[in-house]
């Protein structure tokens, strides 16, 4: 007969149901047994999702029904009304297309499914069904409790009665099919008690829930009205009583605010005071005015202006960092003199591991000032400095204000830590929110978004640390003082470690002085094989690691005291790391020493050039960026131009392939200073004359062998030193920088100024360049700049 495969619906046998139908194939099953005046066949899928079904997307057990009425709605679906006449097994489908044809057998036969049971089980079982279907009607809001009992009341037949309990009440799919599936009655109208006795405990327990929520909504409604009613009886009265916007009141009146501050949190009380009870404009209310009850408005910290105290302190912390120290000590004694000077804004720039934290926080210390922390490192958005307005979810003041609120006092010393690696996106540029911040003559009314309130900060004294100002904004960089911290020598890693590194571990590690024994050379051998950095940073970790041999030897009782020296430091610290060049290099044609700044430092950057026959190319190599590369073409340049001076074929450009490199090829290498070095490289491979390998020189070179000046003087000196350098051969106008330059390290080398190349090569080659003959036959002179004479001719070979 024709098969109609119901989704999420059960049809029982002897009811009368109404459905709609949408599928083509549903649509012709109903239509043909309509039009041949036969059966249809109502079977339950088991995956509703399936379009398209098969045998095993069916139940075996359907119900046979007559189509009754059928409903065309607009569209391609109708509504069909069908009773069900008997139970029947799915044997196999006959046909798919156009519709769902079965081949099927009835299941309800035989004395077992005859409808009425005498027996006492029966009656006990149809009895329970009353009482349970009673009890569901009346949780259940869509049910028809009276058309329904009466329905049932008058049959005894225990199978209908399931069936028909079934058909109107909501269950799961699986649990209705269970119940069509059960052919014996009266194990049927169990099930269905079962089944139904679930379902009234699961209504109960919704309305329970339904009941407390019902309950607390009223009594938070009561308790509000209550309330109210008790702030008008108490306006009545002339009492406010002592309760929360009471207590704002009297906090906002005893904190002697400043007078436009008063009047705001005065107002926000006021706001607070109508809000209705659990609002949510309240707890912002409240957050903010707790907030602005703990910034220190007027408490400020008593400042120590003793400039010696303050001396001790810093050298008590710090070896060396002079220059800081001396700028710190006349920021005090000018303070002495004019109590009203304002909070300067210093940002200490130096390397990695110098001390610039360190220093801050000793000048906390020193000047008895609250300190607070701020690190900018990766901060990218402009709330971060200014905060949010209050109304955001979430909201919180700026870092600013927040650190403020940390100290505790109007007058603290924030540190702005790694200002130069601030970022900027689509939500704001932090840089430029500190514009304000950093300005002595705006900061006096900063406004942060979530305080809305003019804070003063022209008395906080403002530190920031950077390892570069080449990423600081102009106008930021314009509002600070900027003091250098350059690398530490040899010298001073020895007298920090012994004074404050050393000790420092030793108690860190549990060790006494007497446990260790740790001599000057064996710290300097520790400084110059084991660490190459400008600050002590890993010098640190390095006395650390020695540390915890030390203590894994004392526990394991190999010895009870380390005596550690430079002949038997790698016995605690394994191999060395680094082996610096020795003294005396070798002379070498093409190979130049040149110095470069990192940040880390100062190191020796060789320049390796190779002269073979070709057709005038040069090929630069070693990770250059475009500045070096642009030095490296002003230097070829220059050299055509003073090729016959130099002692060069004229045409070498056209003969020639020049290619100049650079070795530690993975490590990226720009800027300008090491045009000297290349220049030199070029002419010594030219010439064939071998470079000095103890000279080193740094200098940017113009077309015309103008030699200009260059940074990180201090820097590059320190590693010409390390690399066993005696001669460094600096720009001219570089000379008044050899003043920063550490005493022991200018005893050391021979620096020589030069403004021209000619003065370099004079310096650096093994000999002067011969000079070529001219057109005439006749020589051509080479002039020295330096004294403008000339020197001897050199006959035509």
């Amino acid at each position: 007969m024709p098969t109609l495969a119901l989704r999420g619906l059960t049809i029982y046998p002897k009811m009368m149901v109404h459905f709609d139908v949408g599928r083509e194939a549903s649509i012709k099953a109903i239509e043909e047994a309509m039009s041949s005046n036969t059966s249809i066949f109502l079977v339950a899928q088991k995956d509703i999702r399936v379009e398209v079904p098969d045998r095993n997307h069916l139940f075996d057990i359907g119900t046979v029904s007559t189509v009754r009425q059928i409903l065309r709605l607009p569209g391609k679906t109708i509504r069909v009304m069908v009773e069900g006449e008997y139970r029947a097994r799915l044997h196999d489908l006959v046909q798919t297309e156009p519709y769902l044809v079965a081949q099927v057998e009835p299941a309800e036969h035989g004395p077992a499914y005859e409808g009425k049971s005498n027996s006492l089980r029966a009656e006990a079982a149809i009895r329970q069904a009353y009482e349970l279907f009673d009890r569901y009607c009346e949780l259940s809001p869509k049910s028809a409790s009276a058309e329904m009992l009466m329905n049932i009341m008058s049959s005894e037949d225990p199978g209908y009665i399931a069936d028909f309990i079934a058909q109107n009440v909501s269950m799961r799919v699986l649990d209705k099919q269970s119940i069509l599936d059960e052919l014996r009655p009266v194990q049927r109208l169990n099930k269905i008690n079962r089944l139904l006795h679930r379902e009234v405990e699961i209504l109960e327990m919704e309305q329970n829930i339904q009941r407390r929520v019902q309950e607390n909504m009223t009594q938070n409604q009561k308790d509000a009205f209550l309330r109210e009613q008790v702030r008008v009886i108490q306006e009545e009265l002339g009492e406010d009583g002592d309760n929360e916007i009471t207590a704002y009141r009297r906090q906002i009146m005893e904190a002697k605010l400043p007078e436009e501050v008063t009047n705001k949190l005065l107002k926000e009380v006021t706001h607070l005071e109508k809000q209705p009870f659990g609002s949510a404009e309240s707890s912002v209310l409240r957050n903010y005015l707790d907030v602005c009850l703990e910034l220190p408005w007027t408490k400020t910290s008593k400042e120590r202006v003793s400039v010696s105290a303050a001396r001790k302190i810093l050298d008590a912390d710090h070896y060396g960092l002079e220059k800081v120290k001396e700028r710190v000590l006349e920021f005090l004694a000018v303070k002495q003199l004019a109590p009203d000077l304002k909070g300067q804004i210093l940002c200490l720039v130096g390397p990695p591991g110098v001390g610039k934290t360190s220093i801050a926080m000793s000048v906390a210390r020193a000047l008895n000032r609250k300190l607070a922390r701020i690190s900018l490192g990766g901060v990218h958005d402009e709330a971060d400095i200014r905060g949010h307005r209050k109304t955001y979810v979430g909201a919180m003041p700026g870092r600013i204000i927040n650190a403020i609120r940390q100290a505790g006092t109007k007058n603290p010393l924030l540190l702005l830590d790694e200002i130069d690696k601030l970022g900027s996106d689509l939500r704001g540029d932090p840089a430029a929110a500190l514009l304000e911040v950093l300005d002595s003559e705006q900061n006096s009314t900063f406004r942060d978004h979530f305080v809305e309130l003019p804070f003063d900060l022209s008395d906080v004294l403002f530190v920031t640390t950077a390892n570069t100002t080449s990423t600081i904004p102009r106008p930021l960089l314009d509002r600070m003082e900027v003091i250098e911290l350059s690398s530490y020598t040899d010298e001073e890693k020895l007298q920090i470690a012994k004074q404050h590194l050393l000790p420092k571990q030793l108690k860190r590690h549990g060790l006494k002085k007497s446990q260790v024994k740790l001599t000057d050379d064996a710290i300097r051998e520790l400084i110059v094989s084991y660490t190459r950095e400008s600050g002590v940073r890993v010098l640190e970790r390095e006395l650390g690691a020695l540390c915890r041999k030390v203590a894994m030897g004392i526990v394991s009782e190999e010895y009870k005291q380390a005596h550690v020296t430079g002949d038997n430091l790698e016995q605690f610290l394994g191999p060395r790391k680094f082996h610096p060049e020795k003294n005396g290099l070798e002379n070498q044609v093409g190979l130049v020493n040149g110095l470069a700044w990192t940040a880390v430092g100062g190191t020796l950057l060789e320049a390796e050039a190779n002269v073979i026959p070709g057709s005038g190319k040069v090929e630069l190599t070693g990770n250059l960026g475009n500045v070096m590369k642009e030095s490296a073409r002003a230097a070829f340049t220059y050299i055509r131009s003073r090729a016959v001076q130099l002692g060069i074929e004229a045409n070498f450009y056209k003969e020639k392939d020049i290619h100049v490199h650079f070795p530690e090829g993975a490590v990226p290498k720009d800027g300008p200073s090491a045009g000297v070095t290349i220049t030199t490289a070029m002419v010594s491979a030219l010439t064939g004359i071998p470079v000095r390998g103890d000279v080193a020189m740094t200098g940017e070179v113009t077309l015309r062998g103008r030699v200009l000046p260059i940074g990180g003087l201090r820097e590059k000196s320190m590693a010409a030193l390390r690399n066993g350098i005696h001669t460094v051969i600096i720009p001219k106008d570089n000379e008044p920088d050899l003043e920063e330059i550490d005493q022991t390290v200018r005893s050391a080398l021979q620096f020589i100024p030069v403004d021209h190349v000619d003065q370099v090569l004079a310096n650096a080659l093994e000999r002067p360049p011969l000079a070529q003959p001219d057109q005439a036959g006749g020589q051509v002179p080479v002039v020295s700049p330096e004294t403008g004479s000339t020197h001897a001719t050199i006959p035509q070979a």
